[in-house]
């Protein structure tokens, strides 16, 4: 091969790397965003008898951390909510005081994945509500980059009218999913064994119906014997 024709082979070899590395980051983004429904009634959520997802989250203290399913030290219990600044998600976090102690003393790690940023993971909460599980041990944290959110199935796009609606109220949301990202998650409630199987799952498109305190209970009998 001459050296003018090896040029221009190199040349062209350099222009297919050069594209395939400047294109990559586009579809990994259009992979992800194929996990984001267009509307909380389209979500395909994780379905009972399937295993968890691994997802990383952020602590209250913006450090992350890992719920890895294959290394789970005890049965857990996922319990999402989209945020401080929903009515319907303060009425069920006050609601579920009522057994969050009883499923601890079961052996059973309970998490509740919010929207928020980590720093107002609880600051964002009704005072009522910071009152009533204040001591009881919430181990409440932020999905705010809606990984959890994609790997369970449940992230949707938020209509523009609830992120304006949102700001006109003065409610803070800066940094949160539903702001950075335009997404928000279903709520749902997930029970998952030992083996990071998932033993039950509540997903309701509908935010103002939520899983009943004692209903959560029945479920956990499930992982707790």
């Amino acid at each position: 091969m001459r050296i003018g024709q090896k040029l221009v082979y190199a040349a062209f070899v350099a222009l297919l790397i050069t594209t395939f590395i400047a294109s990559h980051p586009i579809r990994v983004l259009a992979a992800e965003l194929v996990a984001i429904a267009a509307s909380a009634s389209e979500v395909k959520p994780l379905q009972t008898g399937e295993m968890a997802p691994r997802f990383t989250v952020r602590t209250v203290d913006d450090e992350p951390f890992v719920f890895d399913p294959e290394n789970l030290d005890a049965p857990a219990i996922l319990i999402t909510f989209r945020g401080g600044w929903c009515p319907y998600c303060n009425m069920h976090l006050s609601e579920l005081r009522n057994v969050v102690p009883e499923l601890r003393d079961k052996g059973i790690d309970v998490y509740f994945l919010s929207g928020d940023r980590p720093e107002l993971l609880y600051a964002s909460l009704k005072r009522e509500t910071r009152d009533e599980i204040n001591g009881l041990g919430y181990t409440i944290l932020s999905d705010a980059n809606i990984e959890a959110a994609r790997a369970l199935g449940i992230a949707f796009k938020a209509a523009d009218s609830t992120i304006s609606g949102r700001e006109a109220r003065g409610q803070d949301i800066d940094g949160s999913s539903m702001k950075n990202h335009g997404v928000l998650p279903v709520p749902a409630v997930y029970v998952i064994d030992t083996n990071g199987m998932v033993t039950y799952s509540f997903v309701e498109p509908d935010y103002k119906i939520r899983l009943p305190a004692e209903d959560l209970l029945k479920a956990a009998s499930k992982v707790a014997d």
